[in-house]
């Protein structure tokens, strides 16, 4: 093994590469575990519906994922759903923090949760392997938070959490606000100053057609430069450059650097152009973008016998077709045949 370490990295080629048909290299793999949750936030679920697909066992995602990995994915992002709710969860973290990319490097190994159960499992997910974490919270006003999440209590568990995951060394870590006008933008200065006290990457998320009721509309979207605008009114923010092409967030610091603000617009600035993810649902399915109106069966295909070099050239082909963008807000747009937490955020 120590002689296998130290040989140069294998060369990488387009040719060795997951790509689509518009030219996009292809690095970024979204699991979700579970599509089961412990919350009901208003913006994605009606609170009728618990878990609605099937679950793979621990080693059927690690074939599947292994196979995404052998193509060139080097970003691996665990979801649900809430993966914490999930058996299992730090088995398949130690066996994936053994894959290394094409390159010859470690995976690079996330999951987001939304922190409910994070305060006893951050140090046992990073002695398993995990390198980061994303923490999903709607406001930092705790009667706001539980009116959103609908769970007694969960403000102080979230908030408990984030401290245990800063304090394993799960680092950058990232807190995810999805804004909604009228239910929680009044909580955006608020983030801008917790983000400097518990030294943590604020990113506003733009509110997308992805909840199981019919709330979206335009005019509950706050957009970036609202959001950027607000901020500035209290601390002035400095863009950051962005660290690849295929970054999501606008990244924003203020003055004295102490602090991280990111912005994710796909409503209002849409970056479909330099989309480097696909997903695969709890229940085996790659959706190549979240608002595919298709999904493509890879578990069915492996559960029928098909070996690695027939899945592999299945998962080729189905990436190559990825949508070219998504048509939010334009005529005749159809929401996904999913919700977010059935896809995996």
């Amino acid at each position: 093994m120590a002689a296998a370490s130290s040989s140069p990295s294998p060369a990488v080629t387009a040719a060795t590469r997951l790509m689509d048909s518009h030219g996009r290299v292809i690095h970024d793999l979204r699991v979700s575990i579970t599509d089961r949750c412990n919350y009901k936030c208003v913006y994605c679920r009606t609170g009728e519906h618990g878990a609605q697909y099937p679950e793979l066992g621990i080693e059927e995602y690690l074939r599947l994922i292994r196979l995404f990995v052998s193509l060139g994915i080097e970003k691996v992002r665990l979801t649900g759903g809430e993966p914490l709710l999930r058996h299992g969860l730090l088995d398949l973290i130690r066996e994936l923090a053994q894959l290394r990319t094409l390159r010859g490097e470690p995976l690079d190994l996330a999951l987001t949760t939304n922190g409910h159960l994070l305060d006893s499992l951050a140090m046992p997910l990073k002695q398993a392997g995990l390198n980061r974490i994303t923490v999903s919270m709607d406001a930092v006003d705790a009667p706001t938070f539980e009116r959103i999440t609908r769970i007694p209590g969960s403000f102080q568990k979230v908030l408990g959490g984030i401290r245990a995951a800063r304090g394993a060394g799960l680092t950058p870590l990232k807190i995810n606000c999805v804004l909604l006008r009228g239910f929680n933008d009044a909580e955006i200065e608020g983030f801008a100053r917790f983000a400097r006290e518990e030294d943590v990457i604020v990113r506003f998320i733009e509110f997308m057609p992805l909840e199981e009721g019919r709330l979206w509309t335009p005019d509950i979207v706050v957009p970036l430069n609202e959001i950027v605008e607000r901020i500035s009114r209290i601390l002035p923010l400095r863009p950051l450059p962005p660290r690849e092409a295929s970054e999501t967030a606008r990244r924003y610091t203020f003055p004295d650097g102490i602090g991280e603000i990111g912005i994710i617009a796909p409503v209002t600035q849409a970056f479909c152009g330099a989309c480097s993810r696909v997903r695969l649902t709890s229940d085996g399915k790659i959706r190549t973008c979240l608002f595919s109106q298709v999904e493509h069966d890879l578990y069915g295909r492996m559960r029928a016998g098909e070996n690695d070099a027939e899945l592999s050239a299945y998962i080729t082909q189905t990436v190559y077709g990825k949508e070219a963008r998504h048509h939010i807000g334009e005529p005749g747009f159809l929401k996904p045949s999913r919700s977010m937490v059935h896809i995996g955020g």
